[in-house]
């Protein structure tokens, strides 16, 4: 048994300036930027959650702007596969995480736990 949810929206944004990006979603959100603390993720900015509210990531990437949804897991393997039955299919391994299409052709990460309520509100999968 696992489970999952969803974790957080990412705003994936082709610009040089994440900083300016990420301060107009801040400022359209009425949410703070922050840096995320390991420099391994220097192109991401967090938009901090206001009381318990999902997370938001401001993403620097190199293909068009769009948004995408990250579903975070206890195991990764089993909900990637729980996600194939369904017709899913697995595009690229990233690190510790999977990028995943929908069949309705929407991309969207299966990754590690992001937040401390994955046990609290998390569904249950056999």
């Amino acid at each position: 048994m696992h489970s999952s949810r969803l974790a957080q929206i990412i705003i994936d944004c082709q610009v040089s300036d994440l900083q300016d990006a990420a301060a107009f979603w801040g400022e359209a959100l009425g949410r703070p930027v922050r840096k995320l603390a390991d420099s391994v993720d220097a192109n991401y900015r967090e938009l901090g959650a206001i009381n318990g509210d999902i997370n938001i990531l401001v993403q620097r990437v190199a293909h068009p702007s769009r948004v995408h949804l990250d579903i975070e897991t206890d195991d990764v393997e089993a909900e990637v596969q729980r996600l194939e039955k369904l017709g899913a299919r697995r595009i690229e391994q990233v690190r510790t995480w999977w990028v995943m299409e929908a069949p309705t052709g929407q991309r969207y990460c299966v990754l590690q736990p992001q937040t401390d309520t994955l046990s609290l509100y998390g569904n249950l999968w056999p």
